[in-house]
């Protein structure tokens, strides 16, 4: 399909930090306003007539920028997207009219079943048809370009034949779309494979980069004794991750940044803090955003 432009500044993301929008704090944010770029849902959580949820998060899209991740559409799955779970995602965009729209590169139904999970795919040139195809079909249905989000992932496929980085390269050649860069499944993925997370970040093409991911995760340990990484959205951005963020906007320039937190909620203030922190990075380290930008781009 013919690639989607970008939509215009004034439809973009605030290039500023952003949270998630949680029900225990619809109240406070009405309330008090914070200084805050954007707010981030998920998507699935708001597929519904009618009831508080919607109610809030209307009230609290008319005075900021909003982006809809997507957790279910299964992009990676091995059969056709669900058709009638597409008309409810264009609908949901259609009433709130969000700056931005995600997704994963992972699969999560199949045969009609969903699995509540975000599932590893085989870096291979079916699979890669495969999410192609997909990707055309969410951006074509919803007339917009959409964020593909890198995964974290604990096994690798014997089956893959390109590494992870060149399969997200062809996906956005191909389709157009852009990258939404989660930093700590960067750091999760990389410390579980054994890979240097500085070396994946080189090889993704930044100037794609729509939106950046920061979030927490917990410490485990694999039948070999080696550490595992669990991306587990419940705790304290890491200072690992913190410091691959630092370079990645030392290259990118600023960029909309959301922090991640999705169990364990902390308090309102909490969220807020780690979103300055953020914003205090890109104000610290930033370069002038160029469009095209590979790590080693001149």
């Amino acid at each position: 399909m013919p690639h989607l432009p970008p939509p215009p500044d004034a439809d973009r993301l605030p290039w500023r930090a952003g949270i998630g929008l949680k029900p225990q704090h619809f109240g406070e944010v009405l309330a008090t306003r914070p200084d805050i770029g954007f707010f981030e849902v998920h998507a699935e959580n708001y597929m519904v007539d009618g009831g508080p949820f919607p109610q809030a998060l209307e009230r609290v899209r008319e005075h900021y920028a909003l982006s809809l991740h997507g957790v279910g559409l299964s992009i990676g799955g091995a059969g056709p997207l669900d058709e009638r779970h597409l008309d409810r995602l264009a609908a949901l965009i259609d009433r709130y009219q969000p700056a931005s729209f995600s997704e994963h590169l992972a699969w999560s139904s199949h045969g009609g079943v969903f699995l509540h999970d975000l599932l590893p795919v085989p870096y291979d040139r079916a699979t890669l048809g495969r999410v192609c195809d997909h990707v055309d079909r969410v951006q074509e249905r919803l007339q917009r370009r959409i964020l593909l989000e890198n995964p974290s992932t604990y096994l690798e496929f014997e089956a893959s034949t390109m590494s992870e980085t060149a399969f997200l390269r062809e996906v956005l050649q191909r389709t157009g779309c852009g990258l939404l860069l989660d930093v700590n499944n960067v750091h999760v993925s990389c410390t579980n494979h054994g890979r240097d997370a500085t070396a994946y970040l080189r090889d993704l093409p930044l100037g794609e980069v729509g939106e950046v991911h920061l979030a927490g995760f917990a410490r485990d340990q694999g039948a070999d004794g080696a550490p595992l990484l669990i991306d587990s959205h419940g705790s304290p951005v890491d200072e690992a991750v913190w410091d691959l963020y630092a370079q990645v906007v030392g290259k990118l320039g600023a960029v909309p940044t959301l922090l991640e937190r999705d169990n364990d909620v902390p308090a309102l203030s909490a969220l807020l803090a780690e979103a300055g922190r953020a914003e205090r990075l890109m104000q610290q380290r930033a370069a002038p955003r160029r469009c095209g930008l590979y790590w080693g781009g001149a």
